[in-house]
């Protein structure tokens, strides 16, 4: 990072002065701030040359000599502290230099694996009141991912934030995208996580710049994958060997027809099923991810499959609804599941989220306002998303559209 340096020796005339010697003081100035000191030499005003710094007089005056080398051994000690600054690459302000020209300790600099570590412990210790465990593995992983960026970039574990510029940025996202592989959208949640302590530190005056002012990113629409009813009726129909692949099955075809997330319906207990306004029994949570109410009246499929687990052990033992695997497994043998069942999909355990969207409820006419209410979105653009997706919709809709035109015409 350039510095502009400038130091200045001056005659400070104290209160009330009237005549004879002043106090002559240094400042230095460091991009576009300034600190002042003593330096323990007087000069009588009239003998002062502002222009040069320097006490002015016959060449041969030993006084003049002697008070004129003693400001130049000053400068020279002033510059030391500068170079020393920048070999040991510390914050260069004016304030830093004139603390190491005097002997008193500069202040260390924060640094940025330091500031990432504390965000990331006091988010550790809200988990459950602010954040949720996913968001801080979040975060975790995005450590990692800056810690290795160090080693491969600058062979360094740490930096100081003072060096933390849009370069750094553009050469971190470079390393992402080539080095890591990641994916556009991945790349811009890491960079975006970063992001959010550079600002931390900016609000907290550790860095005083913004190295995010001239970057941009944006996210790619993803294509969403989702099953169609056929392929949801050869999952129901199909009969396994091994429970493990039974239980999967299950779990996720309840998941398609009530629209959770996979921690949702893994934290769902018997308590949370309710009895709705019409009788029937509806799930009354408050999703994990945002902490919105969810409330969904449950399909027949669903019902059939909570009264199949009501007296499993697993569920008995912990008040479960259903026997949920952990999601590694579940996601493992849900792959399993989908190759014997001939579905020629890359199926994750979140697919069952898009298809409650999609095939059982928008392409059956429920509208988009009822649909994202029950998905616990906070706001309907997300599930506007799915909408766009589903041109099979768009032809049924024209289909109708068709038929009352041939009839009123």
């Amino acid at each position: 990072m350039k510095t502009n340096f400038s130091l200045l020796f001056f005659i400070k005339k104290p209160k009330n002065y009237q005549s004879g010697p002043a106090p002559i003081y240094t400042r230095i100035k460091s991009n576009g701030k300034r600190s002042e000191t003593s330096t323990g030499q007087y000069c009588d005003p009239k003998h002062w040359n502002s222009n040069f710094g320097r006490m002015q007089g016959k060449k041969d005056d030993i006084k003049i000599k002697s008070l004129n080398a003693s400001l130049d051994e000053i400068q020279n000690k002033i510059y030391s502290a500068l170079q020393f600054l920048q070999e040991n690459n510390q914050e260069i302000t004016a304030e830093n230099i004139r603390n190491q020209y005097i002997g008193k300790p500069t202040s260390r600099p924060f640094t940025l694996v330091e500031v990432f570590n504390d965000h990331n412990e006091k988010m550790r210790a809200l988990i459950g009141k602010e954040y949720t465990k996913g968001t801080h593995l979040r975060y975790v992983t995005s450590l990692k991912h800056t810690v290795a960026f160090l080693k491969w970039k600058f062979k360094i574990k740490d930096i100081e934030l003072n060096r933390i510029d849009h370069s750094f940025i553009m050469d971190y996202e470079f390393y992402l995208r080539s080095v890591r592989n990641c994916a556009n959208n991945s790349a811009v949640k890491y960079i975006r996580n970063f992001g959010k302590i550079i600002h931390i530190c900016v609000a907290n005056q550790w860095i005083n710049h913004d190295p995010f002012l001239s970057y941009k990113s944006k996210f790619k629409k993803v294509e969403r994958i989702f099953l169609t009813k056929e392929e949801l009726q050869r999952l129901a129909d199909k009969e396994f060997e091994f429970n493990r692949l039974a239980y999967v099955r299950d779990v996720f075809l309840f998941c398609c027809f009530t629209g959770l997330a996979y921690v949702d319906v893994k934290q769902l207990r018997k308590q949370d099923i309710v009895i709705g306004i019409d009788g029937e029994k509806w799930i009354s949570i408050k999703r994990q991810k945002t902490n919105v109410p969810s409330k969904i009246p449950i399909l027949p499929m669903a019902i059939r499959l909570l009264n199949k687990y009501e007296n499993h052990p697993q569920c008995e033992e912990n008040a479960a609804v259903l026997p949920v695997l952990s999601n590694q497994k579940m996601n493992a043998y849900l792959k399993e599941v989908t190759d014997l069942c001939g579905v020629h999909k890359n199926v994750t355990f979140h697919i069952a989220r898009h298809t409650f969207a999609t095939t059982v409820t928008l392409l059956n006419g429920v509208p988009i306002e009822t649909v994202s209410k029950m998905l616990g979105h906070t706001n309907i653009k997300t599930t506007q998303h799915y909408a766009k997706i589903l041109d099979i919709k768009v032809s049924a809709d024209m289909k109708t559209l068709k038929e009352r035109i041939e009839m009123e015409y």
